[in-house]
C-alpha cells in the first residue's frame, strides 16, 4: 500500500478511530503502512487519546448499571451496556489466560466472558444460563484485545428465556460466536 499525504491519512484516521474506538496503534500502523511514532504523533497533533484512555473515557460515560450479577464478575471490562438491548466488554489475553507453551488463551476465558456479558444485559436481579451454542473461529493469543458485543434478540423471549447472541472479535475478525438461552429469573421477557 503507498502511503498518504499526512493530510488523507489524518483525515482517515480520525475516520477509522471514529468507526472502530478500539484499534490499537499497532493495528493503524499495519493500516497505513508507517510507523507507530507516526501513529502518535499523528494521535497527539489530532488530539486523539491512546486506547487505554479512550477507553476509560468510553467506560465513563453513562451506560446501565448491571444487574443480574456483581460488576467485578463480569469478565472483562464493560464498556456499553443498555440492559435488555446489547453490550460491549474489552478482555486483554494476559499470561494467566494462556498455554505457557503455546500461548494461546485457554477456551473458557473466552467463553466466560461471552456468558457473562449475555448475563450482564440481562435487566434482572438475578438471571442464569440455561444453554449455549457457541463456535471458536480461531485461537486467541497473548496480549490481543477481546471485544465482546452481546445483542439480546428480543423475538426469542418466551416463557422468562430469551436468547443473547455474542461475537467476540480481536480487531475486526470474529474469533468466537455464541448464542446464550437466558433464564430471566423474574419471568418477564425482554
Amino acid at each position: 500500500m503507498a502511503r498518504l499525504p499526512k493530510k488523507d491519512r489524518q483525515d482517515q484516521l480520525v475516520r477509522l478511530i471514529e468507526t472502530n474506538p478500539f484499534v490499537t496503534d499497532d493495528e493503524l500502523c499495519r493500516h497505513f503502512n508507517v510507523s507507530i511514532q507516526t501513529i502518535r504523533l499523528d494521535r497527539l497533533e489530532l488530539g486523539i487519546p491512546e486506547l487505554r484512555e479512550r477507553l476509560k473515557a468510553m467506560a465513563a460515560q453513562s451506560y446501565d448499571q448491571v444487574r443480574s450479577l456483581p460488576i467485578d464478575e463480569v469478565i472483562g471490562e464493560v464498556i456499553d451496556l443498555q440492559l435488555d438491548q446489547s453490550g460491549i466488554s474489552l478482555f486483554e489475553i494476559r499470561e494467566e489466560h494462556v498455554f505457557s507453551r503455546n500461548g494461546i488463551a485457554r477456551g473458557h476465558h473466552i467463553f466466560s466472558q461471552a456468558n457473562s456479558l449475555a448475563i450482564a444485559v440481562m435487566n434482572e436481579e438475578m438471571a442464569l444460563t440455561a444453554g449455549a451454542e457457541i463456535r471458536f473461529l480461531r485461537p486467541v493469543r497473548l496480549h490481543e484485545k477481546c471485544i465482546a458485543k452481546a445483542n439480546v434478540d428480543k423475538s426469542s423471549a418466551k416463557k422468562g428465556m430469551v436468547r443473547v447472541n455474542v461475537h467476540t472479535y480481536v480487531g475486526d475478525e470474529l474469533v468466537f460466536e455464541g448464542k446464550f438461552t437466558i433464564f430471566r429469573t423474574g419471568g418477564k421477557e425482554a
